[in-house]
């Protein structure tokens, strides 16, 4: 054994040997995770609801988010049917919003509004968790466990908001906002038609609110002409946001947004006159000559004035007249 070796295992029985004061113990509670405790008990628990309670008040009051989020915790626990309860459970939220565990908080009011829907401070609760549900569409980063940032995510974020949207529909400010940010949070993820159907849904639920009516059927529009030019060869989406634009500009004719809307019209059939002429002279190229014509009518009938209007009717004269042609010849060959 070496010299170094020797000298340090004496430092370290030394070391043992000197009379120290023993650390607090970690203990592990249900639903707390490990904290340390003081030798001899907890400072912070208490035997009676109120005075439990009363030690979530003032811890909370002094920013010990950690004494108090624990001590409004036991009160939901033990006393879930005391008067407090509901208390308890909203400053169970609040600490861990002030601990920035944003996710774990939104849950916890949601399982408030669940347990004691009559809580008196209902309205507080559904705008606490708009403000959380706003972070997240701001970018901020969900975190594995409450701890762990794992990134941002538009999926989740669109749940947020389904949640307070379902606790509180018709709620004067909050409902309408996270219908709206449904929308916001697909169009994020480019899932233009899951952001249409969000926006459809605020202008049915709220149409007797014209201003947030409006808004959310230009957004509908405006989602489903993004997803017409994400689809080249679906006419679907291009079709679903000529009827919105349709729908706006005879629901809202003072609208200073109408001229657009029609503007946006005339170029999504334009889009839709160049796509049946492409498909057309796929067809017209492999020689389905009864197929290209529909598409070249296609054309006319979807813009009668687009750039390929000219040329579609060029092509259906040539292309009647070689339908002609090859319909005779069949007729000559089975004589």
């Amino acid at each position: 054994m070496s010299r170094w070796a020797i000298l340090l295992g004496i430092a370290m029985l030394l070391t043992l040997s000197i009379p120290t004061r023993c650390p607090a113990p970690l203990v592990y509670r249900p639903g707390e995770g490990w904290t340390y405790e003081p030798v001899g008990g907890s400072k912070w628990e208490r035997t009676r609801a109120a005075d439990q309670m009363d030690v979530a008040e003032t811890s909370f009051e002094k920013k010990d988010y950690f004494v108090a989020q624990k001590a409004a915790r036991r009160v939901v626990k033990h006393w879930p049917l005391s008067d407090y309860a509901p208390r308890a459970q909203y400053l169970l939220a609040r600490c861990l919003e002030e601990r920035k565990m944003d996710e774990r908080a939104f849950h916890q009011y949601q399982l408030l509004l669940d347990k004691y829907p009559k809580y008196e401070g209902y309205n507080e609760v559904v705008e606490r968790q708009l403000m959380i549900a706003n972070r997240f569409l701001a970018g901020q980063w969900f975190k594995l466990w409450g701890y762990i940032p794992i990134g941002s995510s538009m999926d989740r974020t669109a749940k947020l908001y389904e949640q307070i949207v379902k606790k509180a529909p018709y709620h004067e400010t909050v409902g309408p906002q996270a219908q709206m940010s449904i929308g916001t949070a697909r169009e994020n993820q480019k899932n233009y038609l899951k952001a249409s159907k969000a926006y459809e849904l605020a202008a049915d639920r709220y149409s007797d609110r014209p201003r947030v009516a409006s808004e959310a059927l230009w957004k509908a529009g405006e989602a489903n002409r993004k997803q017409s030019a994400e689809a080249e060869y679906d006419q679907g989406a291009s079709v679903r946001a000529i009827e919105t634009y349709n729908d706006f500009i005879a629901l809202f004719p003072e609208d200073s947004r109408v001229p657009q809307a029609r503007d946006n019209i005339i170029e999504l059939r334009t889009e839709q006159a160049r796509g049946s002429f492409i498909v057309a002279k796929f067809y017209e190229k492999y020689h389905r000559y009864q197929s290209a014509l529909i598409y070249y009518n296609e054309v006319l009938i979807k813009d009668p004035d687009s750039p390929y209007a000219p040329d579609a009717r060029e092509r259906m004269e040539v292309l009647k007249k070689r339908i002609a042609e090859r319909e005779a010849a069949k007729q000559k060959s089975s004589e």
